[in-house]
């Protein structure tokens, strides 16, 4: 059966934009990770991988089947990538692989309409799971819950792989974009601390709010995992003409006076005519159709003279 649905449609210009300014505003949906596994993994990366689901698992999607022909870094060696971020509708990526020269590597990307937009290659060291911490489960944060972030250190300021790094991470653990924020449904935090230019430590803790005597509570870290360190490897920015591309915000495209589209004939557009006063206007001897009737006059006259010359 089927239903019949309302359209608004505006009878003037004026309607039209007062629907305009209280039509909703476009606002991106969340972005989903998606975890991939290389070749060959170790039982520490395996682990990693286990976490971040863990932590993502509301925004997440993870294959367990290992991948030969994922080259991130390599020409050709990303439509693997691209393909399984369109399978899966996902736009943010994290890739694990182990190999002597590259231990316990972790690649981290984000894609532009499911394409490779930039990269950043890791090494994970002196990792803890979350299964290692012992803390009150009470305090364990709830999934879907938005994080705090604290970047500690100058050099995620003046390094551009920590710059980079630093924007990857809060890509990846932000969560979803809300106007609002409830500060009693703030339940985590991730520390970022910068120990060398190459090297951070980051850490994933639990808020613990008790009373401070003001209107704001005061915070206790309660660390819960997981936590490592991240050692940069590679990294690989966008393109200047991508990254302008893909920083567009969307909005309504800009209104032309006196064109529009018609499907049948395409673009159109109307100009305006003053009305003219033809009794005002000049007209000159230089006109074709003065011409014209100048030179039958003439012949008419010739001709006339001709038959009074030789009468009949």
């Amino acid at each position: 059966m089927s239903k019949m649905v309302a359209i608004r449609v505006p009878r003037n210009m004026r309607a039209k934009r007062e629907l305009l300014k209280h039509a909703p505003k476009l606002v991106e949906n969340g972005k989903k990770m998606l975890i991939l596994h290389g070749t060959k993994t170790s039982t520490v990366l395996n682990d990693v991988l286990a976490d971040l689901f863990h932590l993502k698992r509301d925004h997440a999607v993870k294959y367990t089947k290992k991948n030969d022909n994922i080259r991130p870094f390599e020409s050709g060696g990303e439509t693997s990538l691209e393909f399984f971020s369109l399978k899966s509708d996902c736009s943010l990526l994290v890739y694990g692989s182990h190999s002597k020269k590259r231990p316990n590597n972790l690649v981290l990307g984000r894609t532009y309409d499911h394409h490779i937009y930039d990269l950043v290659e890791v090494g994970v060291e002196n990792y803890k799971s979350i299964e290692s911490y012992a803390y009150d489960k009470k305090l364990a944060p709830k999934l879907g819950t938005k994080p705090f972030f604290a970047f500690i250190g100058e050099h995620f300021e003046s390094v551009d792989e920590l710059k980079h790094l630093k924007e990857m991470l809060l890509d990846h653990f932000k969560g979803e974009v809300v106007e609002n924020l409830n500060l009693a449904g703030v339940d985590r935090i991730f520390v970022c601390t910068a120990i060398s230019p190459t090297t951070v430590y980051m850490m994933h803790c639990a808020l613990r709010l008790k009373r401070s005597g003001t209107s704001i509570p005061r915070m206790e870290l309660v660390e819960v995992g997981p936590s490592m360190d991240l050692v940069v490897r590679r990294h690989q920015r966008p393109s200047e003409s991508l990254q302008k591309e893909a920083m567009k915000a969307p909005g309504h495209a800009k209104k032309v006076k006196n064109v529009t589209n018609n499907p049948i004939d395409g673009k159109e557009g109307r100009i305006y005519i003053p009305d003219q006063e033809v009794s005002k206007l000049t007209l000159t001897s230089d006109i074709k159709g003065l011409k014209r009737e100048r030179r039958e006059a003439k012949k008419n006259k010739e001709n006339s003279k001709k038959q009074k010359v030789n009468p009949e």
